[in-house]
């Protein structure tokens, strides 16, 4: 069976009580079972993380992306700034999506910019917890 790594980076374990309109109602936990559900249809593996320190981020992509096939990332606020992480995403050479649950394109200037996402794929956003459905599909597609 195929393995995707499920990235969620800084603040995102707060889903749920966070800015309802911005990021939807579901929990960190809701998304996860969501995706679960979605990829045991496609017969997918979901390996999911959360945290909140650019570094454990890193290590769990250097630990687990030689044993996975693809990834779907959130990397919240690490979008914008992270040389780090687009390191890393590069380094795993696996095809990988960036999902926000917000339109970062009609947010502040600055969220509009993605440091991660020439490192992907592709990048959904404003879909809320369906973007992670539609990164999961894109990542069947590509797979295949």
């Amino acid at each position: 069976m195929k393995t995707i790594l499920l990235i969620h980076g800084p603040n995102l374990n707060l889903l749920g009580v966070r800015d309802a309109h911005l990021y939807g109602t579901k929990t960190l936990r809701d998304i996860e079972a969501l995706v679960r559900e979605t990829a045991e249809t496609l017969r997918y593996e979901v390996l999911a993380f959360q945290s909140n320190h650019e570094g454990a981020i890193v290590d769990f992509l250097q630990k687990e992306s030689p044993k996975a096939d693809g990834i779907i990332i959130n990397p919240g606020a690490l979008t914008h700034y992270s040389y780090t992480l687009y390191d890393a995403l590069r380094d795993t050479k696996l095809p990988a999506v960036e999902v926000h649950l917000s339109d970062i394109n009609s947010r502040e200037a600055w969220r509009r910019v993605s440091i991660t996402a020439p490192a992907c794929i592709a990048q959904i956003s404003g879909k809320k917890e369906a973007g992670y459905v539609e990164a999961l599909e894109l990542l069947h597609k590509n797979l295949r």
